[in-house]
């Protein structure tokens, strides 16, 4: 019998598969981040030690084995991935195989690709300089946490292409019913895995929410084990000793069957939140030979993800055919579960790249992203160097590769322009009903003159700054946007003027940001609706005026389409 891995044993040892397929995915683990000695590591620099400025690259080139230019048949371009139904297009184009098989998508590129399997998640240092592979997969925001920590090893990469985008495959969920949106974890248990894409995406959520500072405060984070991995927390989350549980598919699923949970929160409305990405060492990338094996790298697999959305059973094929991991979930699940996955992201096209990239007019959403988890990992503690240098985010991608392939591929530019979501006013009334429980809501300090509802300078600014990034993560959600005031004054003419201050906005926002106006609902407020008590401003730690600030702002409540 063969030799099982350590991660095929644990799944072994689960009544129902418990482990996740993507454990070695999301899994940005605190101690793979932390690492600290040089030998397998991106450890910090040593006192004194030269950091490579923005966009300098190694002179050194990138360590090979084997003869010949890199990717023929006997210098392959090695590439580490880990047990994850995101790369089944790469498998595919490879001919259903690790390494390159003939009539295979690669072949016919000219290239030859050897897929490493390395469910450990070594850390790109240790990947590039002992030469296992020259490109490895990362999540944008695992990537904007080890950039830093790779430039102070004195190497550097850039990501080449976006592989593929979670929508409902990452989530918040909880059992108890009252728990309906991200302000209800207040004073709550959350299970979580550290440093993960669900440790960011909880942040994010919490940061982007109505609660006060003090309530914010008041939800606990339980960080699981690395080890437990998401089998750790969906069991946490079923042992009732937390109320709540952010993780991702497979054990997303389970957990919301086993456990009779619900969805507070998932990114099946954030669309433009969570990004595979592949990165390439910066030594190939600036080599002439190594930027023609990459450029072929990145059209098969655009290739494979045509072929695996057009034959999704094949692609099934391709990932049991080369992950142990697959193979005893297919014997313990069955085939059509693993199908199944592929419904909670998507494969990542050349029409999606230029769409996330920003490359068909709008916005850069990777970029966007890259920058918004920097600065969330390193106000964590993530980064193994709290010191590491801000990298700006157009420093992490070389977009030359998706750039060529979009120039000459005409009905790619034509898909990539068109919106992913069609939004209309009888889905926006569904969506936003009397009876419906807002996601999450966001309050932004949208400044007004006194008695007035035109928007200042000031005041566009901080909607564009705030607001919009917000409203671009949750890609599929429509919104209620609400103008509030305080207690002060009278009722029906703050009703009439807040109403007035949030059509305001919702102009500003379709004018300026051409967001579809179906999106949105006006509603004014006036005082009914506080986010503090005014007669007991102390319970959250305010002062009167604080209080009242609080009650001024304009809100953007985020609503699921139903």
């Amino acid at each position: 019998m063969a030799t099982l891995t350590p991660l095929a044993k644990g799944l072994i040892t689960v009544a129902v598969i418990a482990a996740t397929v993507s454990v070695a995915w999301h899994l940005g683990l605190a101690d793979k981040i932390k690492g600290m000695t040089s030998g397998n590591s991106s450890a910090p620099a040593a006192a004194g030690a030269t950091t490579p400025a923005s966009g300098d690259h190694p002179a050194a080139t990138a360590p090979t084995s084997g003869s010949g230019p890199l990717g023929s048949a006997g210098n392959p371009l090695k590439v580490s991935l880990v047990s994850f139904h995101g790369y089944a297009p790469a498998l595919v184009a490879n001919g259903n195989s690790l390494t390159t098989q003939s009539g295979s998508i690669y072949e016919k590129q000219g290239l030859n690709v050897n897929f490493v399997i390395q469910d450990d998640i070594p850390t790109l240092s240790t990947i590039f300089e002992a030469g296992t592979a020259q490109c490895a997969w990362r999540t944008s925001d695992f990537w904007a946490q080890e950039q830093p920590n790779l430039r102070n090893a004195n190497l550097d990469a850039k990501a080449v292409m976006v592989v593929d985008n979670t929508q409902g495959a990452d989530a918040i969920i909880a059992r108890d019913p009252n728990i309906r949106s991200v302000e209800d974890l207040a004073g709550k248990k959350i299970a979580l895995l550290q440093y993960t894409p669900s440790h960011g995406m909880a942040i994010d959520a919490i940061d982007n929410s109505s609660l006060s500072a003090r309530k914010k405060a008041s939800v606990q984070y339980v960080f699981i084990n690395a080890d437990e991995g998401t089998a750790g927390v969906r069991a946490t989350l079923e042992s009732g000793n937390v109320d709540a549980a952010a993780l991702w598919d497979p054990d997303l699923s389970l957990a919301i069957n086993n456990a009779h949970a619900h969805v507070v929160y998932s990114t099946k409305t954030a669309t433009n939140l969570i990004f595979d990405v592949m990165v390439c060492d910066s030594r190939v990338l600036s080599s002439s030979e190594g930027h023609a094996a990459v450029q072929k790298f990145v059209s098969g697999w655009m290739e494979g993800v045509k072929a695996a959305r057009g034959n999704p059973d094949n692609a099934v094929e391709a990932l049991i055919n080369t992950e142990q991991y697959f193979q005893l979930l297919a014997k313990q699940q069955g085939k059509p579960f693993i199908k199944g996955l592929f419904g909670s992201l998507v494969w990542t096209g050349l029409e999606d790249n230029a769409r996330i990239l920003g490359l068909a007019g709008g916005t850069n959403h990777y970029e966007r992203v890259y920058q918004r988890f920097d600065g969330i990992y390193r106000a964590a503690g993530a980064l193994a160097n709290p010191k590491s240098p801000v990298i700006p985010p157009q420093d992490s991608f070389d977009y030359s590769f998706i750039k060529s392939l979009l120039d000459q591929d005409h009905a790619a530019q034509t898909a990539a322009a068109i919106p992913q979501t069609t939004f209309t006013a009888a889905a926006q009334q569904q969506a936003i009903q009397s009876d419906s429980t807002a996601t999450v809501t966001k309050p932004v300090v949208v400044n007004f003159a006194v008695g007035q509802s035109d928007l200042s300078k000031r005041s566009e600014k901080t909607i564009d700054e705030t607001m919009v990034p917000f409203i671009e993560n949750n890609g599929t959600a429509y919104f209620e946007v609400s103008g509030n005031s305080d207690s002060t004054g009278n009722h029906a003419s703050n009703v009439a003027l807040s109403q007035a201050r949030a059509r305001a906005v919702v102009d500003y926002l379709v004018a300026q940001w051409e967001f579809p106006r179906e999106r949105f609902k006006a509603v004014g407020n006036g005082p009914d609706r506080p986010l503090c008590n005014e007669s007991s401003p102390g319970i959250e730690g305010m002062t009167l005026e604080d209080c009242r600030a609080a009650n001024r702002t304009t809100r953007v409540a985020v609503f699921s389409a139903k």
